[in-house]
């Protein structure tokens, strides 16, 4: 591209960033004019945006049975006919609300900041279905203004438009999609049993290897056993990992922290965040630590298990959301009551109790 090409291309987008700003500015102002206590949604590039599916979001076990049995019109029609019926909580409701509270804390140490969590409602449903999911978001006071409904028409290609930071989804197709369009995502799965979770503080818990970091270190176990990997993260110690699929949403995490900290208020942080890695400390942990502390990330408590089960301590921690690559975790911390959600990323894809359930395909 010649010289004035680009100067061209850089001028268009100044031009639309200029533009984006008034626009921004303008509707702001007419908001802001409004009589009503709902605080305004805050601008799209400056937050942290939770895009949620609506089967994540509420119980819609019944409802995707009619869909299933009886065919899209007479879902539709069922919607209808119970759109003032509220539907019940699903496996993100918590989580939902748990980032409202954040924001409200926000809120009142900075009055005007732009820097707060937005929810999306990203649904494939159709708009007709609109109207109970509007009252069901009313019901519960859930501060949900952006949605994007797309009528049967898979929603992941709209996730960057919103400047999405995590997507959350029941259908493990659609999360596959998200997280190889470079966007951090999860499959929700709802707890065998409830457990009472904090009213006062966000907590998220992650795994490490492929899903904050890559599944660089977890290629060598799988492939070539215990005693290399140790070894190898030992010579590697001083060498960052790189960046996993849900890097981002922690520094997200981080980022608004750092706001409450500058208010003298770390002590009460109403986000605290837990890495919880089947990693063995001594072994194995300087290199995890070493590497968040290049990002310029903290982590609140990191819980190295060498090997144990999660779930015993996930019960203790009660997050409101935990996230790992491998589904025999996501069934162990379920059983137990944790919100889990699956980051299908990875060489643990292929693997289930540490068997391969997948054969590599055979060089020709």
């Amino acid at each position: 591209m010649s010289d004035i090409k680009r100067n061209e291309a850089s001028a268009v987008s100044a031009g639309d960033e200029n533009g984006a700003e008034k626009d921004w500015a303008a509707a702001k102002a007419f908001y802001d004019s409004l009589k009503t206590k709902k605080p305004r949604p805050p601008k799209p590039s400056t937050a942290v945006t939770i895009a949620v599916s609506s089967r994540t979001l509420f119980n819609m076990v019944d409802e995707r049975r009619v869909w299933e049995q009886e065919g899209l019109e007479r879902y539709v029609s069922y919607q209808q006919e119970h759109e003032e019926e509220p539907l019940k909580p699903g496996a993100a409701f918590p989580f939902v609300k748990a980032l409202m509270k954040v924001n409200s804390r926000l809120r009142t140490l900075y009055p005007d900041s732009e820097e707060l969590f937005d929810i999306v409602l990203m649904t494939n449903n159709h708009a007709q279905v609109g109207v109970r999911l509007i009252n069901s978001i009313n019901h519960y006071d859930l501060l949900i203004e952006r949605f994007c409904m797309t009528g049967g028409k898979s929603p992941i290609g709209y996730l960057k438009a919103y400047m999405t930071n995590l997507y959350l989804s029941k259908d493990s197709d659609k999360v596959q999609e998200a997280i190889e369009a470079g966007i951090a995502a999860a499959t929700m799965f709802t707890p065998d049993v409830e457990t009472e979770l904090s009213e006062t503080q966000l907590r998220v818990a992650f795994d490490g290897d492929a899903v904050l970091f890559s599944d660089e270190s977890e290629i060598i176990v799988k492939e070539h056993g215990l005693d290399m990997f140790f070894d190898h993260e030992r010579q590697n110690e001083n060498k960052p990992l790189a960046q996993g699929p849900l890097k981002c949403f922690l520094e997200a995490l981080g980022k608004l922290q750092k706001k409450f900290y500058a208010k003298n208020e770390r002590l009460n942080c109403p986000i605290r965040t837990y890495l919880v890695t089947a990693r063995s400390a001594a072994s194995s942990g300087v290199r995890v630590l070493k590497t968040l502390r290049s990002w310029g990330l903290e982590i609140d408590e990191a819980l190295f298990l060498a090997g144990a089960p999660k779930g015993p301590l996930l019960q203790k921690i009660r997050p409101h959301i935990f996230f790992d690559d491998q589904m025999f975790h996501i069934e162990g911390a379920k059983e137990l009551g944790t919100i889990a959600a699956h980051v299908p990323y990875g060489i643990g894809q292929k693997y289930h109790k540490g068997k391969l359930i997948e054969q590599p395909a055979k060089q020709s």
